[in-house]
């Protein structure tokens, strides 16, 4: 009778080719997702808090300017929560395209 076997490497060779195949399969990451922030706000006045949860995204804010990761609410209604939570939103920029000057008063209640 025939015994086949394997080398003592081969079991890790076929895991290193499956990873492989797969890493291949993903699609690819935008750069806000791989740790870049998605949205990014300028106030009229520093905020008050650091660090706070706005329309289910962490916000973190430095003097006037706040970052967050992309959330799942349309960019009108990000802008509005964080205008509510921190204060009057001067700018607004979702994935580097700003929102427009109505849409910031619109964010901002005045519209």
């Amino acid at each position: 009778m025939f015994h086949f076997r394997l080398s003592p490497g081969t079991p890790i060779l076929a895991l290193a080719g499956a990873l492989s195949i797969g890493a291949a399969a993903l699609p690819a990451v935008p750069a806000a997702a791989a740790g870049g922030p998605f949205y990014r706000a300028e106030l009229a006045d520093a905020a008050k808090t650091a660090r706070f949860v706005a329309r289910d995204v962490v916000w973190v804010c430095e003097g006037t300017t706040c970052t967050a990761g992309r959330g799942t609410s349309r960019p009108l209604m990000m802008c509005a929560a964080l205008a509510k939570k921190a204060g009057r939103v001067t700018s607004f920029t979702v994935d580097g395209k700003p929102l427009e000057d109505a849409d910031i008063a619109r964010c901002n209640g005045e519209g």
